[in-house]
């Protein structure tokens, strides 16, 4: 039997549609329910779905007041803070695309974003960086929020086709790659519910992530308020140690995070919790060391999902079905994937690439100006993850690691070849190759490995490459090496560097 995986098409995404409208529905039949609750060990800020709304919708009118049009696009930078959705929302509900980043990407960072995407307008807060000379008007994030009060514009209703936002991601490429969403990618978000969730409009969902990366605005945010639900988002200056007696004051019914911050909130003391149904993990492999601690510590299980951000999460363990031990878990109901080898669909049981359906509603629309290298991910029905895997008897798939070099920093993904740009920048450094390495069990870092003709203080490094790159990218370890292992044709050969450092200690 071939290894496809087809639990039936989805239903077919309403028409016409509107992503911030479809988010925001609860709030003309539930306007009183606190929609998001903004949490501090001494305080709590608190949301309705129409306080939401009217904000969204207010901000709305004054995006389209400022001379913005459906179709521009709407650079973000913000941190963890509400403006954060109310921002990405109101562009929506406009039609204008919003391009939401890391508060802790650089200058020149930030700069080639620009350049990529020609923003008509940046929405900044206060000590987050921007390019030098910004391409556009910026608008503070302190004048946003006098646009609260202003009359609501109307949702922009549309086909669920066209382009609703733009997300990026690290590329084997070396450049971060701006992947194109549709409206109709929240709709497919429906599959989580069930699938991975176990969602209802009584939860109290807690998401300890950026507000950037997908996995938090998704989980954390939209998919909570298109349920029903109330959003916990942890304040500004909130700790991993203070995570649990927030959990505990405010009656979490689900906790989402990355496995780091698992490990982290484990070296704390839990207090008990009597609200928490069970946790969520994505953005890397849960170790199952990581797990069997957490179920051990708060007698609640882990369910894991498996995703990306072209495609957001599709496989998963959920509380209905959980996942075989070892395992990622099930294609989720609506969805069609398959493992595919040399000449289309793998066998059961046998490794392959895992292939997501060019009819799943959650599949981008394509990376933003880059047709060729788009279609370079596609093989016939099927869009290519880069991630190896082994399909069971029973539907389960089993990570078996990445086709390509790509490393993961606490749950997101980084290319090599940007940290080694940085790298080479340096007047010293004659080349470098980065590489994940594991430096303990469960626990891997990205390492930096460079040839220079004598050895460079590793603060000197940090301090260098710290301003090139975002914190999160940059290299934990730095080694001197007199030569880089590299194949008879000349290619980097990164496995090698990785094999001989965890196998001897140094490279």
């Amino acid at each position: 039997m071939h290894a496809i995986f087809d639990h039936g098409p989805p239903p077919p995404c309403p028409a016409p549609f509107n992503l911030a409208a479809y988010v925001l529905g609860h709030a003309s039949t539930h306007g009183d329910k606190i929609a998001l609750s903004v949490i501090a060990p001494d305080s709590a800020e608190q949301w309705s779905y129409g306080r939401l709304e009217a904000a969204v919708l207010g901000t709305a009118r004054g995006l389209l007041d400022a001379g913005l049009r459906p179709g521009d696009r709407l650079l973000m930078r913000i941190g963890n803070s509400v403006e954060f959705p109310i921002c990405y929302l109101a562009a929506l509900a406009a039609d204008i695309v919003p391009v939401p980043t890391s508060s802790l990407l650089t200058a020149p960072e930030v700069a080639q974003i620009a350049q990529d995407i020609a923003p008509r307008l940046i929405v900044a807060e206060d000590d987050i960086a921007l390019p030098q000379n910004p391409p556009c008007p910026v608008l503070t994030a302190k004048a946003m929020r006098a646009m609260y009060a202003l009359p609501p514009a109307p949702y922009a209703m549309g086909d669920p086709e066209r382009v609703g936002y733009i997300v990026y991601t690290s590329g084997t490429s070396g450049q971060p790659r701006a992947v194109t969403h549709a409206h109709r990618a929240i709709w497919a978000r429906r599959m989580m519910w069930e699938g991975w969730y176990g969602l209802t409009d009584s939860d109290r969902l807690l998401h300890a992530g950026a507000f950037n990366w997908t996995y938090t605005l998704g989980t954390g945010l939209l998919d909570p308020w298109t349920r029903g639900a109330t959003a916990l988002i942890p304040g500004k200056g909130v700790t991993p140690d203070q995570l649990g007696l927030l959990m505990q004051k405010h009656d979490a019914s689900i906790f989402a995070a990355a496995p780091g911050l698992y490990r982290r909130l484990l070296r704390t003391k839990l207090p008990p919790f009597t609200t928490l149904r069970h946790g969520l993990s994505a953005g890397e492999k849960l170790p199952e060391g990581t797990r069997a601690a957490w179920e051990a510590a708060t007698c609640t299980p882990v369910y894991e999902a498996f995703g990306m951000s072209e495609c957001s999460t599709f496989v998963s363990g959920s509380p209905n079905h959980p996942a075989p031990p070892g395992t990622l878990g099930y294609p989720q109901e609506g969805r069609r994937v398959a493992v595919l080898g040399d000449d289309g669909p793998a066998g059961l049981d046998a490794p392959g690439i895992l292939g997501v359906s060019k009819r799943d509603p959650g599949l981008m629309l394509g990376y933003w100006d880059a047709e060729e290298e788009t279609a370079q991910r596609f093989q016939g029905e099927w869009f290519l993850t880069g991630d190896h895997v082994r399909m069971g008897q029973d539907g389960a798939l089993t990570y078996l690691g990445r086709s390509d070099d790509m490393m993961n920093a606490g749950g997101v993904r980084v290319s090599p070849i940007e940290v080694e740009a940085a790298l080479n920048a340096h007047p010293a450094i004659l080349e470098s190759a980065a590489a994940e390495v594991t430096v303990k069990a469960d626990t891997t870092v990205i390492a930096a490995f460079y040839v220079s003709e004598d050895r460079i203080d590793t603060h000197v490094l940090e301090d260098f490459v710290a301003g090139r790159i975002a914190r999160y990218k940059c290299p934990r370890i730095y080694a001197r090496v007199e030569t880089l292992p590299k194949s008879a044709n000349g290619k980097l050969l990164r496995q090698r560097l990785r094999e001989t450092y965890e196998k001897t200690g140094r490279s």
